[in-house]
């Protein structure tokens, strides 16, 4: 168990003491069970180094009143781990190996599950491992799945602080048909444009806007709320399927919001008179106080985090600690 502190540290640098480690041999899974945390030995001309064939999910476990610990919606997140590996072109895991593999290592590293507003970042990786750099044009015939576990406090430094977003209009933030995989090198495609406008603009992250279609940020999604209306971008292939994000629809639909998943364009961005938020496993719902264009700065909610956002992110984090009835079951125990 971990004597640093998750609320202090930077988010995911501190690791557990145990993880659990699953080999691909090309036919099937060997669960080899939970084991002590420790690096990998891996081979230089690994599938994964020349051709990225790796992937990875982000869940969370909480702790609740009473002390137990629960996952959140761990079914649907092992399921979107196993269709980012298809989506490799390597045969998947059966998805309730994956939940067995989860919940094996929360249990092991239960006592590093902080309490509320902390939680237990789970981290399952999937890596190819068969030793080739010949097979750019093949899938890997052998890989490894890990799953490690991180004590964390809130994503953003300062807890629920407004963000700025700088709106990109001429990049895409990913390959249209590899959006939804959690895959590395999607992550890297965003990494260069946030980069340049957090060092020209002094943002925060953003927002991906190309033809005039609002997406997503690096690693968020993105919705517009009033006192009425929930708005966010429909989903296709272009962009990732976020958990959070299902959620936070049930949840706005259960409380009274009209609920709309469409095309945003970059006129109602500037001509919305309602909040803005992210959402991800990791930062739960941020509220987002200003985009910035290049022609022009658009301050939401009063530089403030809206009233909506709040009671959007109140009814989530309650499920999630247990202090609100789970109604949908997206609660697992260990």
């Amino acid at each position: 168990m971990s004597t640093l502190d998750p609320f202090t540290e930077p988010f995911g640098s501190i690791f557990s003491d145990s993880m659990a480690v699953c080999d691909f041999d090309g036919n099937e899974y060997t669960y080899k069970g939970v084991e002590p945390f420790a690096p990998f030995e891996v081979h230089p001309g690994a599938h994964t180094l020349h051709y990225s064939s790796n992937c990875f999910e982000g869940l969370k476990a909480h702790r609740q009143q009473d002390g137990s610990i629960k996952i959140f919606r761990l079914s649907d997140h092992a399921q979107r781990f196993c269709q980012s590996i298809a989506h490799l072109n390597v045969t998947a895991p059966p998805a309730e190996l994956v939940e067995n593999i989860i919940a094996d290592t929360v249990a092991a590293n239960a006592d590093d599950t902080p309490t509320q507003p902390g939680s237990l970042y789970v981290r399952p990786v999937f890596f190819g491992t068969l030793p080739i750099i010949g097979a750019a044009s093949a899938p890997t015939a052998n890989a490894k799945i890990c799953v490690m576990t991180s004590p964390v406090g809130d994503y953003f430094k300062g807890g629920i602080l407004p963000l700025s977003l700088y709106v990109e209009q001429n990049m895409q933030r990913t390959t249209s048909s590899f959006g939804m995989v959690k895959g590395g090198a999607n992550y890297a495609l965003a990494l260069g444009p946030t980069l340049v406008a957090k060092q020209t603009h002094g943002v925060d992250q953003v927002l991906f806007a190309n033809n005039n279609d609002v997406t997503e940020t690096g690693a968020a999604n993105f919705f517009l709320v009033d006192d009425k209306t929930l708005i966010t971008r429909h989903l296709d292939e272009s962009f990732l399927h976020g958990i959070t994000r299902a959620s936070i629809i049930t949840l706005a639909q259960e409380l009274g919001y009209e609920v709309q998943e469409r095309t945003i364009t970059i006129a109602e961005l500037k001509n919305w008179q309602g909040e803005a938020f992210l959402s991800g496993t990791a930062a739960v719902i941020a509220p987002v106080c200003k985009l910035i264009f290049d022609d022009e700065t658009v301050d939401y909610s009063g530089g403030k985090p809206g009233h909506n956002t709040l009671k959007l992110r109140q009814a989530l984090t309650s499920i999630q600690a247990g202090l609100a009835k789970d109604n949908h079951g997206w609660l697992t125990p260990i």
